[in-house]
């Protein structure tokens, strides 16, 4: 049994009333013996409103306030965490900032702060923190849970088109789901990478030939293979549209939007190689086909984004550079400061020299670029004596503004890879356990341990 010293813990007032009043709880085995003047201090709280109505209340309000009362002992009973209660003790006690001790789920923390109506301000401000991102990865969870658990559902569907799209949906979209599913998954990523080396391979001169003008233009041999590349690409995208039971939320999608704009421009060469040809105007069918062609160019670039749908690591990146970017706005201004502040010195040191490379500050923004990258060109360097050593300073400069926001954006991927894993590990858990659960359900069994069993 816990009782705490009446003297050390008396009511600065010296009300004698309060001193007098006191009560017996029992937190999970544990017995405290607690004093109304310092529950008290915290009047909004469970324990203070349980100390004020103890000598005056029925059997029946106190009940409600506790798990059991012991009219004989005058004990209160709660079914609660003495470890956590104990950290809340220090609030009452102490007067003090609740600090939540090593071992005890923040979590499991919180709601025993909520059972006892202790507010979170009243917690240490690590503490906070720490509480604070639990709970965000709780909801990233629960979320994710939700996301794949409202998948499933889809998949249970009724009319025989949705029973089509589901299943195409599955084949296309879910390679974990069938060998046909991931032979497609492969074929998809191999149909990417073949695509990312044509578009590498076809700039060669070696590898390129000339049309009737003189100017060299891609082998046939890499034209068909790219146009193969589209056909799948623009195959699989109209399965997935037609699979999707979204159509809106499928189009205005970051990926599907990317998806699109890689083989649109294709077809768009075509219709308008078509009509320019039907009327004759050669010449200028042949500039807007040049023009076209630099469009499917930079076009094709994206199409190394179209990973991300096969790549978890991919998608982690995205959402760690998301979410660092406060980190990359830091470095953007601290980068933006010390070019400009460089830039500057550089031209004033270099400006009286006869040689100088330095004809003005904004010209002096490629060298401090340059120089803060660590890069070094070459192609702009000071004649000075002392320019050389404003470069110097300004590179040591650049590795530490570089440094220091790098190792945030770090740690901040890491922590986000962990939490990814953690959520896909603990959904495919609540997915097993659903399907268990449905099939327990559907057959009857007595008990879920006979289920896990089959």
């Amino acid at each position: 049994m816990w009782k705490f010293p009446r003297t050390r813990y008396a009511d600065c007032n010296g009300s004698e009333a309060s001193e007098e009043t006191e009560i017996a709880v029992n937190i999970g085995g544990v017995k405290y013996i607690l004093y109304g003047d310092v529950l008290n201090r915290y009047p909004e709280t469970r324990l203070a409103e349980l100390v004020n109505r103890s000598t005056d209340s029925t059997r029946e309000d106190l009940s409600a306030l506790c798990d059991d009362y012991d009219d004989l002992k005058r004990e209160f009973y709660f079914d609660r965490d003495p470890a956590a209660f104990k950290c809340i003790l220090e609030l009452y006690y102490y007067q003090r900032k609740i600090h939540i001790k090593r071992g005890i789920c923040l979590i499991h923390f919180k709601r025993e702060m909520d059972f006892w109506g202790i507010d979170v301000k009243h917690l240490d401000e690590l503490c906070k923190s720490n509480l604070n991102e639990a709970e965000t990865m709780l909801v990233q969870i629960a979320e994710t849970v939700k996301v794949l658990l409202n998948a499933q559902k889809e998949d249970v569907t009724v009319t025989r088109g949705q029973r089509f799209q589901a299943s195409l949906r599955n084949l296309i979209g879910k390679p974990e789901s069938s060998l046909a599913a991931r032979v497609i998954g492969i074929v998809s990523v191999a149909f990417i990478l073949l695509s990312t080396v044509v578009m590498c391979v076809s700039t060669m001169p070696e590898l390129q030939v000339q049309d009737a003008e003189g100017n060299l233009v891609e082998h046939p041999i890499l034209d068909s293979i790219e146009t193969t590349c589209i056909s799948w690409f623009t195959v699989k995208y109209i399965l997935r549209f037609v699979a999707s039971s979204n159509k809106l939320r499928f189009m205005s999608s970051f990926m599907n939007i990317i998806d699109f704009l890689t083989i649109m421009p294709f077809y768009l060469m075509l219709i308008l190689d078509t009509a320019m040809l039907e009327h004759g105007n050669v010449q200028q069918a042949a500039r807007v086909l040049r023009v076209t062609r630099i469009a499917l160019r930079v076009m094709r670039i994206a199409r190394v984004f179209k990973l991300a749908h096969h790549s978890s690591g991919l998608r982690t990146l995205a959402i760690a550079l998301k979410s660092s970017m406060k980190e990359l706005s830091l470095l953007f201004l601290y980068m933006s400061v010390g070019i400009f502040l460089f830039s500057a010195l550089g031209y004033i040191i270099e400006e009286s020299h006869p040689e100088s490379m330095f004809t003005s500050i904004p010209q002096s923004f490629w060298w401090a670029v340059s120089s803060m990258s660590t890069v070094g060109y070459g192609d702009m360097y000071p004649k000075t004596i002392l320019g050389r050593c404003i470069t110097v300073v300004s590179v040591v400069c650049g590795i530490l503004t570089i440094m220091l926001p790098l190792q945030l954006i770090i740690k901040a991927f890491g922590e986000i890879s962990k939490n990814q894993h953690e959520l896909e590990t603990i959904a495919k858990r609540e997915i097993k356990i659903t399907k268990l659960r449905t099939k327990y359900e559907a057959q009857g069994w007595t008990n879920l341990k006979d289920a896990t069993s089959k």
